[in-house]
This record gives C-alpha cells, sequence and structure tokens, in this order.
C-alpha cells in the first residue's frame, strides 16, 4: 500500500489555483538547505515554511491538500441529496438522510448514551461463557472493537477460495508497544488511557472510587491479551501467521469460547470445515482469561470498548473525553469540523455509493486511459530490469516475469459497483446508521464464504488518495484520487513529473510490492507458494537486511528509531518503484531532449516530483504513534532512504562524498 493515512482527490483551493502559473516544484525548494545534505527538506521545505499545520489535524502535506477538494465537492452532493425528497431505498435517499441525522447535534445529544441502553442491557444479562460468546458475535456483527478480528477472505494457499480468517485484536490502545514501552511518552499515553476509562465508566453511571478499581481490572486484562499478541514486524510473515485448523482443532486451541455457536451467530450459514487463525497463541491465551478472568470484569471490558468504539457517533461529552484521549496519540489540538467528520464517517459507510456519483465528473476516461498506459509503461520497464539483474538466475526470473504479465491493474474505478440495495439508512439515528452499515458490510463479507473469489472487487473507493497492491488477486488498484496534483489539470502536467509524482511513487512501488519481502512469496495466481531457488531467495534476504539495516539507523523523534524490519516491504517498494519510474522516463522525449523546465533539467525535475508525493509534515505526537504502529516510514525518510541507494541521484546533484546523503558504493542496497 501506498500510504495507510490519507484519503482525498483531485484539486485544491484558492490559494493553490493563485499558484498555477507557477512551477509547483519551483516553488516549494528551499534554498537554504543543500540537496546533498536532506534532499527532502531541499524539496519541500519552502512549503513547509509556510504552511503551518491546522490545529485541528495531527498532520497535513499532499493527502490532505488533495482532500479539501473532495470535501468540497462530497458536501454539495450531501447538501443537496438532504434537500431533495427522493425515494426510499435510492442512493439520494440514503446519502441525504445519513447526513441529516448526522447533523443533528442537538437530538444526539439529548440521547447521550441512552443510544446505546440496549447493548448495555446485553452486557448486563451475561452469566456465562457461552453468553461471553454470543454477545462477542453481537458485537462483531454492529463493528465493536472486542476480543479479536475476523473476516472472510481469500486463502493464502488458494486464492480461489474464500476462507474465515482470525487475528488477534480487541485492545484498546493502537498495539502491543503501548502496553509496555517504558519510555515518557508512552508511560504519558498509557496513563491518559487510563483516565479516559475511568471518565467513562463514571459517566456510565460508577462512582469514582469504583470506576478506577474497574479501571485497573479492565487494563490489566488488556495487558495480558497485549503480552500475547505478535509485534508489528512479526506480522509480516504470511507463513507463520497461516494456520489452518477445523473447528475441533480450534476448540482445543481455545476452549471456552463456544466457537461453533459464534460461526453461526455472525452468520455464517453452513459449518465451517476450517478457519484460518493468524496467531494461535493469541487464541490460547484469551481462552484462558475466559476461563480465569471474573465476568464483571468481562462486562466492564465490554462496557468500556462498546462506549470507545462508538464515540464519535453519540453526544458531545462523549466525543470530547474520546478526542482528549486521542490528541495525545496525533497531536491535534481541537477537533475536526463536525461536517468533515461527518463525511469521513460517510466515505467508511458507503464510500463506493458516492464513488459512482464521483467518478461521472471528475475523473473522465481520457486520464484513466493516460494512467492505463503509464502502468503498461512501468511495467515493461520491469521485465527489462528483471532480465537484466545480475544475482537473480534465470529459472527464477522467468517465475517472475510470468508473474509480472499476470498482474492484473485496476484504474481510476470498478467496472461493476458494489450493490448498496440492502443498506437502510434514515433520518432518524446517526448511531443507527453507523450500525446498519457496519451490519450491512459485516454480512457482505460473510456472505463471500462458499463462493469463488471475486476478483473485480475493489477495497478502496475512487476518491481516495491511496493505492494497494492485493497478493491473492496479483493485482494494483490505483483509485482516481491517487493521481490528483492540487491546483493543476493533467494535461498541464510534464512528463518528469507525473513520472516521479504517479509512476514513481505509486504506480511503480504498487509493482514492486508483488515481489517484496511479503509479495514475493505469493505466485503469479495469488498463493502463498515458494516458487523461488534457495540461492536467491538468500540473495534477496541479504538484500533487504541492508534496506532494514539503513532505515533502522533514522531517528525520526524522539529516541524512536524506525523499525527497519517491520517497514521492509514500504522501503523495497520505494526504492523499486524509484527505479521503475526513472527506467520509464528515460524513454520520453522530455528526458531525450534534456530540456530546462522550472530551471531544472530532466532528472533533477524527476527526483523533485517524488519528493512532492511525500509533501507531509506531522506533529510530534502523531509521527510517534506512527513509528510505533506503522509498516510505512515517515515521509522525510521515505524520500532521503531510499535515494541515498540510487546512481543518478548522485549526478543529478552532485552529491559528493563528505555530503549527509553520500554513501559509498559499497554500502548502496540494490535489490530490483
Amino acid at each position: 500500500m501506498r500510504y495507510l493515512l490519507l484519503t482525498g482527490c483531485l484539486f485544491f483551493s484558492i490559494a493553490c489555483m493563485a499558484q498555477k502559473k507557477m512551477d509547483i516544484l519551483s516553488s516549494n525548494i528551499d534554498k537554504t538547505v543543500s540537496p546533498s545534505d536532506n534532499f527532502f527538506l531541499y524539496a519541500n521545505g519552502g512549503w513547509i515554511k509556510r504552511t503551518p499545520i491546522p490545529a485541528s489535524e495531527s498532520n497535513w502535506g499532499i493527502g490532505k491538500i488533495v482532500q479539501e477538494e473532495i470535501y468540497q465537492r462530497i458536501l454539495g452532493i450531501n447538501r443537496q441529496a438532504a434537500q431533495t425528497k427522493a425515494a426510499i431505498g435510492s442512493n439520494t435517499q440514503k446519502i441525504g438522510d445519513f447526513w441529516k441525522a448526522a447533523m443533528d447535534t442537538t437530538a444526539i445529544n439529548r440521547t447521550g448514551l441512552a443510544a446505546l441502553k440496549n447493548h448495555l442491557k446485553k452486557i448486563d444479562r451475561i452469566s456465562s461463557a457461552s453468553e461471553l460468546t454470543a454477545i462477542a458475535a453481537s458485537f462483531h456483527i454492529d463493528g465493536i472493537n472486542c476480543f479479536f478480528n475476523g473476516q472472510a477472505m481469500q486463502d493464502g494457499r488458494n486464492s480461489n477460495l474464500i476462507v474465515y480468517k482470525m487475528e488477534q485484536g480487541g485492545l484498546g490502545l493502537p498495539n502491543r508497544e503501548y502496553y509496555f514501552k517504558t519510555d515518557d511518552r508512552t508511560a504519558g499515553i498509557r496513563t491518559a488511557y487510563k483516565n479516559y476509562m475511568v471518565l467513562t465508566f463514571v459517566q456510565l453511571g460508577m462512582s469514582p472510587a469504583f470506576a478506577e478499581k474497574c479501571m485497573t481490572d479492565v487494563f490489566e486484562l488488556e495487558t495480558r491479551l497485549a503480552a500475547a499478541s505478535r509485534k508489528l514486524e512479526d506480522l509480516r510473515d504470511p507463513y507463520s501467521n497461516y494456520n489452518k485448523m477445523t473447528i475441533p482443532q480450534l476448540d482445543d486451541l481455545c476452549n471456552t469460547f463456544y466457537w461453533n455457536e459464534y460461526s453461526k451467530k455472525i452468520g455464517i450459514e453452513n459449518t465451517l470445515d476450517s478457519i484460518v487463525v493468524g496467531q494461535p497463541e493469541f487464541f490460547t491465551a484469551l481462552g484462558n482469561e475466559i476461563k480465569n478472568t471474573e465476568m464483571p470484569v468481562w462486562k466492564n471490558y465490554l462496557k468500556f470498548h462498546l462506549v470507545q468504539s462508538f464515540a464519535s457517533y453519540l453526544d458531545s461529552t462523549t466525543y470530547s473525553n474520546a478526542f482528549n484521549f486521542r490528541k495525545l496519540l496525533t497531536g491535534a489540538k481541537e477537533p475536526r469540523p463536525r461536517w468533515k467528520r461527518v463525511l469521513d464517517a460517510e466515505e467508511r459507510a458507503m464510500g463506493e455509493l458516492l464513488g459512482q456519483l464521483f467518478v461521472k465528473e471528475y475523473f473522465n476516461q481520457a486520464a484513466k486511459e493516460r494512467y492505463s498506459a503509464l502502468v503498461e509503461a512501468i511495467r515493461n520497464a520491469y521485465a527489462e530490469r528483471i532480465r537484466n539483474l545480475p544475482w537473480l538466475t534465470e529459472a527464477t526470473k522467468q517465475k517472475a516475469l510470468d508473474k509480472l504479465a499476470k498482474l492484473r491493474k485496476k484504474v481510476g474505478y470498478p467496472d461493476k459497483w458494489k450493490n448498496y440495495s440492502s443498506l437502510e439508512v434514515s433520518d432518524g439515528s446517526y448511531l443507527n446508521n453507523i450500525i446498519s452499515a457496519n451490519i450491512f458490510e459485516h454480512y457482505y463479507n460473510v456472505k463471500k464464504l462458499g463462493k469463488p473469489a471475486d476478483r473485480d472487487e475493489w477495497e478502496m473507493t475512487p476518491q481516495t488518495y491511496n493505492a494497494y497492491y492485493n497478493p491473492g488477486n496479483n493485482e494494483i488498484v490505483l483509485p482516481a484520487g491517487i493521481f490528483a496534483v492540487p491546483g493543476m489539470k493533467d494535461e498541464e502536467l510534464d512528463d518528469a513529473f507525473v513520472y516521479g509524482y504517479a509512476a514513481a511513487s505509486t504506480i511503480g512501488h504498487e509493482m514492486i510490492h508483488g515481489f517484496d519481502d511479503q509479495g514475493r512469496q505469493y505466485d503469479a495466481a495469488g498463493n502463498l507458494n515458494d516458487w523461488w531457488t534457495k540461492g536467491d531467495a538468500a540473495a534477496f534476504t541479504e538484500r533487504a537486511q541492508s534496506i532494514i539495516g539503513q532505515f533502522n539507523e533514522f531517528i525520526p523523534v524522539d529516541t524512536l528509531h524506525i523499525n527497519g524490519d517491520a517497514t521492509q516491504g514500504e522501503n523495497i517498494a520505494d526504492m523499486g518503484g524509484l527505479l521503475l519510474g526513472l527506467d520509464a522516463f528515460k524513454k520520453t522525449a522530455q528526458y531525450r531532449q534534456g530540456k530546462i523546465t522550472g530551471g531544472q533539467h530532466p532528472l533533477q525535475r524527476y527526483f523533485l516530483a517524488y519528493a512532492y508525493s511525500w509533501m507531509w509534515q506531522e506533529k510530534k505526537e502523531r509521527l510517534a504513534m506512527q513509528v510505533m504502529t506503522d509498516t510505512h516510514a515517515p515521509a522525510m525518510e521515505r524520500v532521503n532512504g531510499p535515494l541515498v541507494n540510487i546512481a543518478e541521484f548522485y549526478e543529478a546533484f552532485a552529491v559528493k562524498n563528505g555530503a549527509k546523503m553520500y554513501r559509498p558504493e559499497k554500502e548502496r542496497v540494490m535489490i530490483w
């Protein structure tokens, strides 16, 4: 995936439009910084100096800039739908009623936590492990975070088959590290989390003293579950996180949870022959906790997770309590405007429905054809690189070329749209609409079981500023939004810009994911299958270890080092994408002619455009959370990290021995 945190699309505001006649790459350069010392700050420093992060945001950059325009356009769609007397069940009715219910803060505040009364009654009635199983199923259908995560998905060893996979989860903090790291920042977050939990219990009617005791019990329960959870880097191994077993085997693993009962209650019609378990040791620990932890503790665990899961859709007090804790994770000083939060929720609830309206107006056939052709240019460049790789044997090269040739591309928007006809939306309750959307998505997911994999499906909406590689389908998916450039029309962009911005950081990046540390373990059909010779696999691992070592050196904030192991797939894709984009760009007329554009020759402009694709800044709090929880390195390191390994970068900016970005040739990494 190119980047996990950004959504959005197309062009930005009057301020950006005013700069339309200027060259945007040149205008962002900070000439007080040497490109040989910190290329990210050289390329983007001018923009960073004149662009503060808004108080309501934890980060700001290219993805957020393009998001602003999509907000305005989707806002217009919502307001118009809300004023239209549309037929019940129509897309317009669903959009309009969702908007009206979500913006009715008077009714939401008047209802308060009474909106959760039915869920709370279910919790209070629990008296046995069997009933705990039943409520886990009910809560998972409604979209409440508890116990573990599960969904229907492609079988890693048979991509034509849809299986049910269960993985560790159920924590209230972002991941296991937040329960154990001892640095001041993380310790402070733990304290704030505990305070938030106490505040929630008091809001639910407990005395402060009793709320404190309940918090301690629940936090200790979560800490034990966190101790049984795998670290971020350990989740990258597709083999160790693939453990297929029968229901009786799962019962042996965790015999206090009623798995047959659970599967029926979540809507799985036929008895499952098998389940894929990601982290068996977590489920053993969960079973022990169900056996040994007193039922009142589990009830309070569920009550807290119920409120935490739905806080964004409840009254202002509940939302503020959650925000005041979460701002320590993100660094945002104030909440985002409600209308933006509502549009984000609508995107999650029925984003592809909105996407149908979006692409009609904002992504035409010509744009789709241009970027489809660009995918083929990058594919051809990659095939050429594979043929010429000195460290790969001919046998593995042929299989790599076969996988590349069979890689599917999806550009812009789906050819077949998701059917939302069974989604029920009304103008009565914001929370009920959210739950209705969660229920719709849940059953949409589990109904895939027993059916062939739908390889035409998209996991992102067209208006998303992101992209991904799906190993099970051996495909790259490139939503319309990812190709947007603020304040510019597509036809105004020169090739150096397009190849650095779109071809390298997105198309090439996603293509390389099919051959990174995880993707290379899947074959052309999308199955976990070792198609490498032992020698070639060892050579790949040796080169990957060098990238891990390089990124382990970076310290983006405080004393936190980047986890080079956890981020290696993205780092391999960044460097490979840069090389593929460069190879393809060298075949263009602009590169061959060497014409100066915006004050730069083509090679310089290519690298500046790549840096522009990561024009980004973050609050320290958000940066720390990213380092601890994300498989993507921060933006600065995603630019500077791969560039030090690319000879053409040294050529373009005359990087000499002694410069901060200089690495001797023998220390430069080359995989693809």
